[in-house]
């Protein structure tokens, strides 16, 4: 008989208050909280069970090898939201960034997944930065940081822009595209604004420098940028109070941040639930996570692959509708 999943769902105070002690005690501990910053959990090292919770974040991974069989080949086929069926979300969205609304709206949505591949399959097979699987709910296999806390300095890498790396000149091209370019100041702009919230001394480090994702479709490249800031010395004690004044992500939602969820929510038309969420780990000093991106979920029968990009002004439909399958893959090589 499966046991239920045994750690309860909280509320965003009870968040809060639970990473706030647990930090400000030195207790480590893994946080999964939902794109809303809503709901979550929160659930100390030694409550962890293999059974329920595999993750890999930085230099701390919570599993053993799963013993399932894997098909030697992998199939994987997809069904999208038509183009006929996203554009009317795609319009809705530029008509609020061209009345000043919004600069930046991250537009998402859900893609049916066919595979040969299990949520315990994707979990060990794929290489990321960041893995996290809750048994019968979701596998993420994410590349972006949230934020990272080492030695008491905050640091943010946004990622913005996508190409596949088999095209002629990617790098060049990716680098020099203007609606890119501003997409991705935008969201500078904005972190670096989230960040002088919680800290001190915040600057860009790094600009639009260059990452190659490796996937089950090919290579990508991807443009981040890295933002640091200096935390208050007790910041241990507000910890969960730090992390809910930077959420949700203004990578996977856009600026300004307040109205453009608004556009999200009327634009969509479906919940996404813990994607485009969080996950982290606080080893007792020093703390890691991620954006949870590359999110498949358990939907019933079915595997629910949940994706999107970036709109402005400048975008155009059928790039962005592209860009939105582009992004369904999982990191198999």
């Amino acid at each position: 008989m499966t046991r239920k999943f045994p750690y309860p769902l909280l509320h965003k105070q009870e968040l809060v208050d639970s990473v706030n002690s647990l930090a400000a005690s030195g207790t480590p501990f893994l946080t999964i909280i939902d794109y809303k910053a809503e709901s979550g959990y929160v659930i100390r090292q030694d409550e962890l069970d293999e059974q329920f919770i595999r993750f890999a974040i930085d230099r701390m991974t919570w599993s053993h090898p799963i013993n399932n069989p894997i098909a030697e080949k992998i199939n994987w086929q997809i069904q999208p939201v038509s183009l006929a069926d996203y554009q009317p979300k795609f319009n809705y969205v530029v008509k609020q960034i061209r009345l000043g609304n919004s600069f930046l709206t991250n537009l998402t949505q859900p893609t049916e997944v066919q595979t040969n591949l299990s949520l315990p399959d994707l979990y060990e097979l794929g290489s990321a930065k960041y893995k996290l699987w809750l048994n019968g709910m979701f596998t993420v296999l994410s590349p972006e940081t949230f934020v990272r806390i080492n030695g008491g300095i905050i640091s943010s890498f946004p990622m913005k822009g996508t190409i596949d790396a088999a095209i002629p000149n990617a790098e060049e091209l990716i680098l020099n595209d203007q609606k890119e370019r501003a997409e991705h100041a935008t969201i500078v702009d904005l972190i670096r604004n989230d960040l002088s919230l919680v800290a001190e001394q915040v600057e860009v480090k790094r600009y639009r420098y260059i990452d190659k994702l490796h996937t089950n479709k090919g290579d990508l490249l991807q443009v981040s940028s890295e933002i640091t800031g200096k935390l208050p010395e007790d910041y241990k004690n507000r910890l969960g109070d730090i992390l809910f004044s930077l959420l949700p992500a203004g990578s996977i939602s856009g600026a300004p941040k307040a109205k453009t969820l608004e556009i999200i929510k009327q634009a969509e038309g479906y919940e996404r639930g813990f994607y485009t969420g969080i996950c982290g780990w606080f080893d007792g000093e020093n703390f890691d996570s991620a954006v949870m991106i590359r999110f498949v979920e358990q939907d019933g029968d079915n595997l629910i692959f949940k994706s999107g990009g970036g709109i402005t002004a400048q975008s155009e439909l059928t790039k962005e509708y592209e860009e939105l399958i582009q992004k369904v893959y999982v990191p198999i090589y």
